[in-house]
């Protein structure tokens, strides 16, 4: 991914907190069938030695899991809130933009087929996303023993150890103040969820 210096962003915690609060992303892979790509939630977890370990699964109705198992780099793609931004804020004549937020991390991909491997990937995703203090909450290992085995033979977990990851939070950086708090205070008055959650990322990381 082309990151221009001004927006790139590399401190390891700012990027574990995204992947962490936006984690449906887009795994892509290329094989004998070209480019395939398949939208899914992904957790993340570290290695021993601080590498990142991004975890999913596919449905195994789905092709793309037979090009997984030892392909050489996979990308996922994880994408924030964004925004139109247009020139109209600005105090000078100039062009329309789009400020938004993104990761994009590569790196091998290896097929999780032990069963007890499966399960700790399916419940550490379960257990991010249920909601807490709220009852009744899903509990993987609570489960029919049945229907549990059968959910679990018709998904291929992955994991991907990676190996590069670019983070781009393109945020209104390069202009001044003026602009900068103009641009925030129009997202605001949008109203919409992404409009505020860009003024909310303008303004934590200007």
């Amino acid at each position: 991914m082309y990151v221009p210096t001004r927006y790139r962003i590399t401190d390891a915690t700012v990027i574990d907190a995204f992947l962490r609060a936006n984690g449906f992303a887009t795994l892509v892979t290329s094989g004998p069938g070209g480019l395939m790509a398949t939208h899914l939630p992904v957790e993340l977890a570290h290695d021993g030695d601080g590498t990142r370990l991004l975890r999913g699964h596919v449905s195994k109705a789905n092709p793309q899991w037979k090009e997984l198992d030892g392909t050489r780099e996979g990308l996922l793609v994880f994408l924030g809130p964004h925004a139109y931004i247009t020139p109209t804020w600005y105090d000078h004549p100039n062009v329309p933009t789009w400020n938004y937020q993104a990761v994009h991390a590569s790196g091998p991909v290896r097929v999780i087929t032990e069963r007890d491997g499966m399960l700790a990937s399916v419940r550490e995703l379960s257990e991010h996303y249920e909601p807490r203090g709220q009852e009744p909450r899903f509990d993987v290992d609570a489960m029919p023993g049945a229907l549990r085995e059968a959910e679990l033979k018709g998904i291929v977990c992955f994991e991907m150890r990676v190996a590069r990851i670019d983070a781009a939070f393109k945020l209104s950086q390069n202009r001044h103040d003026t602009d900068h708090a103009r641009i925030i205070g129009e997202l605001e008055a949008r109203g919409d969820d992404s409009s505020r959650a860009v003024a909310r990322a303008m303004r934590e990381h200007r």
